[in-house]
């Protein structure tokens, strides 16, 4: 079988291979090997067999799809190119999935390519055109299916492949080890602590009211996002603690369709609950963070209950409830004056239904909130 040094079906389990992808530039070397990569469709034939069963949703989405175009004007990719035929969403999952089902699997390396540059560079996976399909056949889902075979066959974008081996080699989408995270946390208290007195970033604590996660661009890049964080917790007076490892809430293996790194990550995440006991987790900003560990990640680790060890909350839920309660208060003379409006995420708020804190939140600072058209 065909396979590449770079471009091949292996996971990124080492430094060392981690390394050799972040060396080829561009993926330069790494899709040129893509060009001779055989496709396993035994593997493939198997996999379909295994997961698109008589009662499965999938199977059962792709046979009643009506072709009636309802999905086109949700999606802004069939928008943004003049309103081509071939964006529109059921289009684009019937001809990649639907053929893969229909063939099952008997397609070549041709057909894969397709498969892969439609399924990362034709879909956000953001669900917007299952908010207006008649049947409410969830788009998004059916795509990242389709992440996952890809991703199994090695037909998987140089960057994604990259992302799934920086969760697999560090439970992190960057190359933030342990000794950074703690050092950045010392550090953003430190720095700080002259304008906040007092103020700290407890690490490992035990039985705190809040665990604390977050993104690992904001030790990596955005450190004042952490500290930004911490002071709202200092002020509002909260017993909280970020954990020492399985403090990284994202995941590209999500994106990348490496459904077992999926797992990986968010288990180490449920291993800090379970380590540190807290009574909540805070979930920082980031919308896809929450929605890989909060919405996905039980059923990942197959936890019968679908949801995480102990109640989580996402950031703007948080923040909703200590201005209620009022732990934290804004000046109201110091509202925002001009019209304001909101641009919801597809992630915390399509797809875990967080509006109302959002709109919550608004109303503390701003005096003359509208909704978009």
């Amino acid at each position: 079988m065909a396979q590449g040094k770079l471009c091949n079906r292996e996971k990124v389990d080492t430094l060392e291979q981690l390394q050799a992808l972040l060396n080829d530039k561009g993926g330069a070397q790494y899709y040129k090997e893509m060009q001779d990569l055989d496709v396993d469709t035994d593997l493939l034939r198997a996999t379909l067999q295994k997961t698109l069963k008589e009662k499965s949703r999938i199977k059962a989405w792709l046979e009643i799809c009506a072709h009636c175009g309802m999905c086109s004007d949700s999606c802004f990719l069939y928008l943004a190119n003049n309103k081509d035929p071939e964006q529109v969403p059921s289009y684009k999952i019937q001809s990649t999935l639907g053929r893969l089902y229909k063939q099952k699997g008997k397609v070549d390396n041709a057909f894969m390519q397709m498969c892969m540059d439609t399924a990362w560079s034709k879909c956000t996976c953001c669900n917007r055109c299952g908010m207006y399909c008649p049947f409410g056949i969830d788009m998004g889902i059916m795509f990242s299916y389709l992440r996952g075979l890809c991703f199994q066959q090695g037909f998987v974008p140089w960057e994604m492949k990259i992302g799934s081996g920086m969760h697999r080699v560090y439970r992190a989408q960057m190359d933030v080890t342990t000794e950074d995270w703690v050092e950045t946390c010392e550090w953003m208290a430190e720095e700080y602590e002259e304008d906040w007195p007092g103020l700290k970033i407890p690490i490992e604590k035990v039985g705190a009211d809040i665990m604390y996660t977050v993104n690992a661009r904001e030790p990596k890049h955005y450190p004042e996002d952490l500290a930004e964080a911490a002071i709202l917790f200092h002020l509002a007076g909260e017993d909280w603690t970020v954990p020492e490892e399985g403090w990284e809430e994202t995941s590209l293996a999500m994106f990348a369709g490496d459904w077992e790194a999926c797992q990986m990550q968010v288990q180490s995440v449920y291993d800090a609950m379970e380590r540190l006991k807290p009574k909540r987790m805070v979930v920082t900003e980031c919308g896809h963070a929450y929605r890989a560990t909060v919405i996905e990640g039980p059923y990942w680790c197959g936890l019968k209950t679908g949801q995480p060890p102990v109640e989580s909350l996402h950031y703007v839920e948080w923040v909703a409830e200590v201005l209620r309660n009022g732990k934290l208060k804004i000046d109201p003379a110091k509202k925002i004056k001009e019209p304001v409006t909101l641009q919801d995420s597809c992630n915390y708020i399509r797809n875990a239904g967080l509006a109302e804190y959002t709109r919550e939140i608004m109303s503390y600072i701003a005096e003359d909130f509208r909704e978009m058209s």
